[in-house]
């Protein structure tokens, strides 16, 4: 009988270059990683924010919250894959060297776009808002649990019928049935308006957007009281199965909103 040989596992493209990503750029802090993995014209896309160029503008910050948290880390806890989109569910966490060493953990989502061999784009949203209570003297949440295998995912065909699930979902601007931002509330912050996608694909039942709400605040949450149309950039992994949205994560930019509110509240006042 000859003996049993395992075929070599050959990892997928678009997560064997997500691995250096996380594990020999972010996780080392090596910047000098990102000629190697990222186009000249890189964009991240987060809120309202475009940085535009991998040395201009991506590069100095990184290299800042770097400097903010000497010793941030990453842990995976999600992939999905297409073959051409890939999107990540991470939470980092680190100790800030702006607020005495407090320590906090906070999740995001990241959608990423590639060529082929290097990264082009990402639309991205962590949530700030959480980090910052935390540093603020709430203590750090746990981290989330790390993914069993991530470096093992393959890609997934997509599934039409999903993707017109939660875009329906996303059009009915109520995120019931998934955990939003540090779970530690459930409150609607936009009416159902106008939702825009820019980005949504799936893998399998799987599905990952980043959208952005547009409508009045509902006022269930206090600390995001206003008059006129808001606006509230989010992303998320979700689960699609039965037909309905099953399970998921959703991280909205609540910092940014506050921000826009406080200025606005600032610009009304005599």
């Amino acid at each position: 009988m000859e003996p049993f040989v395992a075929e070599p596992f050959v990892a997928e493209p678009f997560v064997a270059l997500m691995r250096r990503y996380c594990i020999d750029y972010t996780a080392r802090h090596d910047l000098s990683v990102c000629d190697d993995i990222m186009v000249p014209g890189y964009t991240l896309h987060m809120g309202v924010h475009h940085l535009a160029g991998r040395d201009e503008a991506y590069k100095p910050a990184a290299a800042a919250q770097f400097r903010q948290f000497p010793g941030l880390c990453l842990t995976v806890n999600e992939i999905i894959c297409s073959g051409d989109r890939l999107a990540l569910r991470f939470t980092e966490h680190g100790a800030s060297a702006r607020h005495d060493g407090a320590r906090a953990a906070w999740g995001g989502v990241g959608l990423y776009r590639w060529d082929g061999q290097r990264l082009l784009e990402n639309y991205v949203e962590q949530d700030y808002f959480g980090r910052r209570r935390q540093l603020a003297g709430d203590g750090p949440d746990p981290v989330e649990p790390p993914a069993v295998a991530p470096w093992d995912t393959r890609s997934v065909p997509a599934d039409p019928a999903a993707e017109a699930v939660v875009r329906g979902w996303l059009a009915a601007g109520d995120l019931t049935g998934v955990t939003v931002d540090d779970g530690r509330s459930a409150h609607r912050l936009v009416e159902a308006g106008r939702t825009d996608i820019g980005v949504l694909f799936s893998a399998g039942s799987r599905v990952a957007f980043h959208a952005v709400q547009h409508g009045p605040l509902t006022g269930e949450d206090p600390r995001f009281a206003g008059d006129g149309e808001a606006m509230l950039h989010l992303a998320g992994v979700v689960r699609v199965a039965g037909g309905r949205v099953a399970g998921g994560r959703v991280i909205r930019d609540r910092l940014g909103l506050l921000r826009r509110l406080t200025r606005t509240a600032g610009q009304a006042r005599p």
